[in-house]
């Protein structure tokens, strides 16, 4: 416990000392943070939209202008005998036109200017997950499509999983990114200390002689990358707050409308604290590092 108080006490001197520095790889801390911060708050927001959708994932099946009331029949036979749907729903023509006018009112006018009515009669089918989970819901989908008066088949989930696929290779990118920011922001940290032991090489030495044991002698230093590393996460937190405050604020009403009426919230308390532990670890690391000798 002595050891610790001491390291900490020479810590906050040291960099009260070289306060430019400091200040410079805090900052370099920051800005890791910040990247994997804004990150896992879009990443987590989206996932949660994801989520909901893959819930309650559905397909259409469009009818062909010329398709028979024995046709459909016979679709939705097939679909209430396959067991993996929960519900389903006909949309004619009317209706499909009617949908498109309240959700895309800026648009239209393009409907209006067209001959006729461009939409086809559907079929919105509800799949229970548990049977889609194995694939039946696919195969079910595929069955469906060669049915006579069918035109076409969509999937929501076949474009729930493309966009998945495109989050996690995002989230590659920004996490590698965030790990270059990571080993830039240890670098100046260890850069920072350095100076504090050149600045107290003539004590160091007498430590040395005097036979401190390595808490003492390297403890201080690792203190100083531990404090400015959890000052940095700090920081970092505190501007992506400020940032989701402010396009709360802003844009609030679309980001909801835009997550399908799934509000976006802020990281949660354990993914905040995890992130100022790993800025706490990225700078003891970079003052281990520089005091290793």
């Amino acid at each position: 416990m002595r050891a610790l108080e001491y390291a900490f006490r020479h810590a906050w001197a040291g960099l009260w000392r070289s306060k430019v520095a400091t200040v410079c790889a805090v900052l370099a801390i920051a800005l890791a943070t910040s990247v994997l911060g804004g990150l896992m708050l879009v990443s987590a927001n989206v996932e949660q939209v994801l989520g909901r959708w893959r819930d309650g994932a559905e397909f259409s099946v469009f009818f062909r202008d010329d398709a028979t009331s024995e046709q459909r029949g016979v679709v939705e036979g097939v679909l209430d005998q396959s067991g993996v749907v929960g519900g389903r729903a006909f949309v004619s023509k009317d209706e499909a036109l009617v949908r498109f006018r309240r959700e895309f009112a800026e648009l239209a006018s393009l409907a209006s200017e067209l001959p006729g009515n461009p939409f086809p009669a559907s079929l919105e089918v509800r799949l229970l997950v548990a049977p889609d989970a194995d694939g039946a819901g696919e195969t079910l989908l595929r069955r469906v499509a060669t049915l006579p008066g069918v035109s076409d088949v969509r999937y929501d989930r076949v474009w729930l999983e493309r966009v998945g696929r495109g989050l996690e290779t995002i989230r590659g990118i920004g996490f590698g990114l965030v790990l270059l920011l990571a080993a830039a922001a240890a670098v100046t940290v260890a850069s920072v200390v350095r100076l504090g032991m050149q600045a107290r090489r003539d004590e160091i030495e007498i430590m040395d002689l005097v036979g401190a044991s390595a808490a003492y002698v390297r403890g201080p230093f690792v203190a100083e990358g531990l404090l400015q590393g959890g000052a940095g996460a700090c920081i970092a937190l505190v501007v992506v707050l400020v940032g989701y405050r402010t396009g709360m604020a802003l844009w609030g009403e679309s980001l909801t409308v835009a997550f399908d009426g799934l509000a976006p919230r802020f990281l949660s308390l354990g993914v905040c604290s995890a992130i100022v532990l790993g800025g706490m670890l990225v700078g003891s690391l970079g003052g281990a590092i520089a005091s290793r000798r």
